[in-house]
């Protein structure tokens, strides 16, 4: 059996955190398993679903580095849902009924106010018709046994269809909700795994007896557990967490997938520089039922953690000319994101103004701008340096490194001195050092 999963996002809106954990689950175990991943855009809403939309979803896979494997939209296949629906129709799985939301509202309330659940009660075969009201349809539920999977995260699942109601599946201007067209295409698509949040059981349920009315197996299904911020329940941020933002931060996509990957699994987030290893070990067992908690600062650190191991050609189209391997290696344990790299280009070409020494620190400053001269430049300086200052000053530690550090770079804290101090130029070094 050829692996197919599908992300299938419904373009009225950009795609936020909770949507690509979906997509990359659903990627990931395609590619371990050498199938495809398919992207399927729900569009039945015409009327809130935008091409724009549309075109972020596919710019924002591809920045993941998500690669698709085929493309269908819901809008070119309504003569397939047609189809389909008249033979449920045929068969008696989809009915006509004719209330009103006010007057389910009210029905629901009176089997609440009884101890009831509030499950959509039939009506009977012969039940009066009224004249001039276009009905909305329902699939008609088997509740003759019980509706059970074995789900991959969440095991064994048992729904009672007869506390179920029957879905409206289309409305009554003959539009078509998410829960029959989605089996629709999933069927004819060929899709053997489905991925998503665990909000989804439920509709599962109702779908596995659509798959089934349908004369299809039903799909192997993962229901994995939603996302929470790091207060609990997800702020109205989360929702703004959209990849243009994470981009605009400075997030680099493989720390959103390397995070994302692993969140809500026994499997620990690492700072990978590719998917490759993320994909080996996805394993459906491993994921757990607790709701898995997204930290942006979780992200910004992961972020960092991967420039570290990020090879400069990698990220040379996205670096200022002046930084070159050489300097990225240098520099790369102490940037955030590729954007800082270039707050560095001062420090190691100029203009730079060295901070005003204390006086504490002038000593040692003097005994460097003497030595710096008679230094090889291309054989170590800074260890050079350093000894030459400490012969003739006694200073030692942080009375020695930090004055130095300060008046080469303008900073308390950076890159490894001895790595550093070759790649600023020997006048630029002196000039610096020089203290008026």
């Amino acid at each position: 059996m050829t692996v197919i999963t599908r992300f299938a996002p419904s373009p009225t809106g950009s795609l936020h955190v909770g949507n690509v954990r979906t997509a990359l689950h659903n990627w990931m175990w395609a590619r371990k398993h050498g199938g495809r991943f398919l992207l399927r855009i729900d569009d039945t809403d015409l009327e809130r679903s935008k091409e724009e939309y549309v075109e972020g979803i596919r710019a924002d896979l591809a920045w993941l580095g998500l690669d698709i494997d085929g493309e269908q939209r819901q809008s070119a296949r309504f003569a397939l849902y047609e189809a389909e629906f008249e033979k449920l129709k045929a068969a008696g799985r989809v009915y006509a009924c004719y209330e009103t939301p006010e007057e389910l509202e009210i029905r629901r309330k009176i089997l609440l106010s009884r101890g009831l659940p509030p499950v959509y009660e039939r009506k009977p075969a012969d039940a009066p018709v009224p004249e001039g009201v276009a009905p909305h349809w329902r699939f008609r539920l088997d509740q003759g046994a019980p509706i059970e999977w074995t789900d991959l995260i969440r095991g064994p699942q048992h729904f009672d269809p007869k506390a179920m109601s029957d879905p409206v599946v289309r409305r009554a201007d003959g539009s078509w909700l998410y829960l029959l067209p989605s089996v629709i295409d999933d069927i004819a698509m060929g899709i053997t795994h489905v991925v998503r949040g665990e909000d989804h059981v439920s509709n599962t349920a109702a779908q596995i007896q659509m798959f089934r009315a349908l004369g299809a197996t039903p799909p192997e299904f993962a229901h994995e557990a939603l996302l929470v911020g790091t207060e609990g329940k997800l702020s109205k941020r989360f929702g703004s967490l959209g990849m243009a933002g994470l981009r605009a931060d400075g997030i680099e996509p493989i720390a959103l997938v390397a995070l994302l990957a692993r969140l809500g699994t026994s499997d620990p987030v690492e700072p990978v520089t590719s998917a490759a290893p993320l994909i080996d070990a996805i394993d459906f067992a491993r994921f757990g039922r607790a709701p898995a908690r997204f930290d942006e600062a979780e992200l910004a650190l992961l972020n960092q953690k991967i420039l570290h191991h990020t090879d400069y050609h990698a990220v040379a189209p996205r670096l200022p000319l002046a930084i070159g391997a050489a300097r990225w290696n240098a520099i790369r344990p102490n940037l955030m994101t590729v954007a800082e790299a270039a707050e560095w280009v001062p420090v190691f070409d100029g203009p730079f103004v060295p901070p005003v020494p204390d006086a504490a620190d002038r000593p040692v400053l003097a005994a460097a701008a003497a030595a710096a001269p008679a230094l090889d430049w291309d054989a170590d300086p800074w260890h050079a340096l350093t000894a030459a200052v400490k012969a003739a000053t006694g200073a030692k530690g942080r009375a020695l490194f930090l004055p130095l550090r300060r008046a080469l770079t303008g900073r308390d804290h950076g890159p490894d001195m001895a790595e550093l101090l070759p790649l600023i130029t020997k006048d630029q070094a002196i000039a610096r050092l020089s203290f008026s």
